[in-house]
Formats: C-alpha cells, sequence, structure tokens
C-alpha cells in the first residue's frame, strides 16, 4: 500500500500460466479491467518478457513466475478474486488502520490482523479465493469520535428533563 492509500503494490506467484488479467470486482461480482503500472515478471528467464494485450491483460511464454504491478484504489477499498484459495498478506502503512468495525470491513474468511513494524497494519488471509478489504485513515476516524460525542451531548440534554421531572414525581 502506498503511504497516502491511492494505490498499492503487489506481487502474485503464477503456476503454469501464459497470461495473467488484472481486474476488480464490480458490484455484482463481474470482473472489471484495471489499468495496472510498473509490471515486472521474473521466473526462470532472463529476462522474461510479456506482451500487453489491451491495458488489462499480458501474455507470456507458459511457466511459473513472479509478477510484480501497482495498481489503483478507490475509496480505501481493496479487492481480489481468485481461481483457487491463496495465502494473501496486505500491510496497511502507518495513518490508515482496519481494526474498527463501524469504519472499516475484512472479508470474514479467517482473516488476522496484527500490528507491524513502524506502526503498520498487516492483515492476513491462509486461504482465501477472495479479498475485500475497506480501511480507514486517522480523519475518518477522528470524525467517528466527534460523531459520536456530539450525539452523546445531544441525548444527554433531550433526557436531562425527563430524568428531572421523574425525579419530583418519585
Amino acid at each position: 500500500m502506498l503511504p497516502n492509500g491511492t494505490a498499492y503494490n503487489a506481487s502474485v506467484d503464477i503456476a503454469d500460466a501464459d497470461r495473467f488479467e488484472f481486474h476488480e470486482l464490480g458490484i455484482l461480482g463481474e470482473r472489471i479491467p484495471i489499468k495496472a503500472g510498473n509490471i515486472q515478471l521474473s521466473g526462470n528467464c532472463s529476462p522474461c518478457n510479456y506482451t500487453a494485450n489491451g491495458f488489462s491483460v499480458i501474455t507470456f511464454e507458459k511457466g511459473n513466475y513472479t509478477l510484480l504491478y501497482m495498481a489503483p484504489l478507490r475509496d480505501f477499498h481493496l479487492q481480489a478474486a481468485f481461481d483457487k484459495p491463496y495465502s494473501v498478506n496486505v500491510t496497511l502503512p502507518e495513518g490508515f488502520d482496519a481494526r474498527n468495525p463501524l469504519l472499516a470491513g475484512i472479508s470474514p474468511a479467517g482473516a488476522a490482523v496484527t500490528g507491524g513494524p513502524e506502526n503498520s497494519t498487516t492483515i492476513a488471509w491462509n486461504r482465501t479465493a477472495a479479498v475485500d478489504l475497506r480501511f480507514y485513515d486517522r480523519n475518518r476516524e477522528t470524525l467517528l469520535y466527534f460523531f459520536g460525542n456530539f450525539w452523546i451531548v445531544i441525548a444527554i440534554v433531550l433526557l436531562t428533563p425527563f430524568f428531572l421531572t421523574m425525579r419530583k414525581k418519585g
């Protein structure tokens, strides 16, 4: 994850494949192509070449590779879907978090959230076919606490006359 939360770097191990598609999931689960950048392919070749077919598909010789790329994020939301279960690790840099359930959402497929070095947060899935992670920055957390305190004060102001009249009747 980049420090400003607008993009992420990914490393994907590809086994016995000759193409890779860059996509995210839409509202109905459909695959929406995304534009990836800084694409690097490595494996038992030097250099490993690929051919870009459009902006969201690359092809290469069939084999085992490690693919590195950068892709954009929207609204502090990361999604990924796989053809088979994978182990996935996401590291949020300092200033971002996903532990408050009122602000964040983590796909319930057994994710473990831990604190990492330099005030980072790591979310890990052992074997999952899909990842859905909504995270937040400190500003959103501050706004949540302000909003909560505001409504608590309003409740106290509105309920005080009721409690005072109950006390006089008894």
